[in-house]
């Protein structure tokens, strides 16, 4: 293994191809209720996105809608942006985005992601570098952008092999389910639940949605 360089940081680890099997293999044969579902289903997709402006746009679009109303809804953006830069992105006044579903709040939400980007006060490439933590908290400093979204953009676009978004309701169903509790539990609960994952909790995040979209978590 190359030697770092002096005061240099690590490079964050993330989840290629490989590791994400690996780390498949070593959840089911950990948890088996992880593994019925991957025995039952197959492997869960990877799930992946293009970090950047525009993904970050379409997880903000995400917040507590639907997702086929907030793909609607960035599909008409981008088609209409082509391409979708932040720049492009501040001439939609605000007819037009309503027009393209973005509800009052997320207009103002990523109207000031884009005047961050474009005023060079925030860099979506510099989260790339930064240990999980520090990512998290550069993208919370954002409006609008609270853990569920930092979190999934970790887990997505950066492809962080141990972030967890426990606060979504997918998740929360879905590990209702698959632990045959008695009740949802609470997202302080599901951390607690998702302890015994480590270091690939990313990974079980995506039995888990697997799980759900295959409705086995609905009722």
């Amino acid at each position: 293994m190359a030697k770092h360089e002096r005061g240099a940081r690590p490079a964050p680890q993330i989840l290629t191809r490989e590791v994400f099997a690996r780390a498949l293999a070593e959840l089911c044969a950990r948890d088996e209720d992880l593994g019925e579902v991957v025995a039952r289903l197959g492997p869960p997709p990877m799930w992946e996105r293009e970090p950047g402006f525009p993904t970050l746009v379409h997880i903000i679009l995400e917040q507590q809608v639907s997702l086929a109303s907030a793909r609607a809804a960035f599909g008409r953006l981008v088609a209409a942006a082509a391409p979708l830069t932040p720049p492009k992105f501040l001439t939609f006044d605000d007819p037009a985005l309503r027009g393209f579903g973005f509800s009052r709040q997320k207009i103002a939400y990523v109207r000031e992601l884009a005047r961050a980007i474009v005023a060079g006060d925030f860099d979506p490439r510099s989260l790339e570098h930064m240990p999980d933590e520090e990512a998290r908290a550069a993208l919370m400093r954002l409006k609008g952008v609270g853990s569920w979204t930092a979190d999934v953009y970790l887990l997505m676009a950066l492809r962080r092999p141990d972030v967890f978004p426990a606060g979504d309701l997918g998740l929360l169903a879905a590990a209702a389910s698959l632990k045959r509790l008695p009740a949802r539990p609470t997202p302080d609960e599901l951390n607690s639940l998702a302890d015994g994952w480590r270091p690939w909790r990313a990974v079980a995040a995506r039995i888990l949605w697997q799980h759900y979209l295959n409705g086995a978590a609905h009722a």
